[in-house]
């Protein structure tokens, strides 16, 4: 197997929400374990956090994600976004109407000055996100 750069995402109790989320942006099987069913936790208050959440799709994107112990800091930020990239327009018009949808628009997605169709958005989730469609060749 080639190695593979996967997202590794993570929340405050919110992963399943955000994973569940994701899933109908991209389609795909979810798959989630707690940290309960790992015995990963002595906190009863994180039983039911999610430790390990991933989302297989058929087109290709593999996202993963786990809420963040109570014991381990969990500071949001804006060093991180996710880049979609490709050439089928439609699809990625798709996966961004759904993920700006309840989020902020930062750039509209539009032609952009290298020619492409770029735009950035934070999802709901505060999430940021890249997307690029790959413009025609000359």
């Amino acid at each position: 197997m080639k190695a593979q750069l996967n997202p590794y995402l993570n929340f405050r109790d919110t992963t399943k929400q955000a994973m569940e989320f994701y899933q109908t942006v991209f389609g795909g099987e979810l798959a989630t374990s707690t940290y309960a069913e790992f015995h990963a936790s002595e906190d009863p208050s994180e039983a039911d956090k999610i430790m390990h959440a991933q989302l297989n799709t058929e087109g290709g994107p593999l996202l993963m994600a786990a809420d963040t112990p109570n014991s381990m800091e969990y500071t949001p930020g804006n060093n991180i976004s996710v880049s979609l990239s490709g050439d089928d327009e439609a699809e990625l018009r798709g996966y961004w109407d759904k993920l700006s949808d309840g989020g902020t628009v930062t750039m509209p997605l539009e032609k952009a000055p290298w020619g492409d169709t770029f735009g950035m958005c934070v999802d709901k989730f505060g999430i940021n996100w890249l997307v690029n469609v790959a413009g025609q060749p000359a």
